[in-house]
């Protein structure tokens, strides 16, 4: 596998994992959106 398969097969566990910790409110849901949304920028340019 390459970096960039790697990572798009991750992104959607780290997203529902961000999910998770805004439900719980560990984290604001924002900053959730705003981290879910630099990191699939940040694949997209692998």
């Amino acid at each position: 596998m390459t970096e960039k398969e790697t990572a798009a097969d991750l992104l959607p566990k780290v997203s529902a994992m961000l999910d998770k910790l805004a439900k719980k409110h560990i984290i604001h849901k924002n900053k959730a959106a705003n981290l879910k949304s630099s990191l699939a920028l940040h694949v997209n340019k692998l």
